[in-house]
């Protein structure tokens, strides 16, 4: 579990996603550089921009996301966060990141990459970066009840077809 291994996972995440030609090609290539470019650049120490790790959580039906509003981004978003040295792969930071900011167990990833999606963001670094996620899909087990914690302004399951106005995040 390293920096590494962080950074090999992503590169064979992205390798292995086949997105059709337009934004999310162009968005691959761009990560793929980027980590050809930045050995630590899993870890939010790299100041121009990190690997960030994200999870849409859908509800065993899958009816309905879990969003957060965020207190920095001001938006629905889905959950996600960064990377720690104690992940072994992006996926395990995904996971673990969900796990944490929903206070649901039993959460089941799978663990082909979902998506990506490139923010600018001031994080808790404290200055202006990028937050280069890479999305995965996870399933809360039926009946799952969401648990605020001390990251979220508010969190909530909503309808795929209902979301708030000003939700970012990635439904396919």
């Amino acid at each position: 579990m390293s920096a590494d291994s962080l950074h090999a996972s992503a590169t064979a995440l992205l390798e292995s996603w086949s997105p059709a030609a337009g934004p999310d090609a162009s968005l691959r290539e761009a990560m793929l550089a980027f980590l050809g470019s930045a050995p630590r650049g899993c870890l939010r120490e790299h100041t121009p921009g990190h690997i960030t790790a994200s999870a849409v959580v859908f509800s065993a039906d899958g009816n309905d996301v879990l969003l957060t509003l965020h207190p920095r981004v001001g938006r629905w978003i889905q959950l996600g966060g960064h990377c720690e040295e104690g992940d072994a792969t992006v996926a395990d930071a995904a996971l673990r990141e969900a796990t944490e900011e929903s206070g649901i167990a039993g959460l089941r990833l799978e663990p082909q990459l979902y998506g990506a999606q490139a923010h600018p963001i001031t994080c808790s670094l404290g200055m202006p970066t990028r937050h280069l996620d890479l999305l995965f899909r996870i399933t809360a087990p039926a009946g799952a009840v969401p648990v605020r914690s001390a990251e979220s302004t508010d969190l909530r399951w909503w309808p795929i077809g209902a979301l708030p106005d000003n939700a970012d995040v990635l439904i396919r």
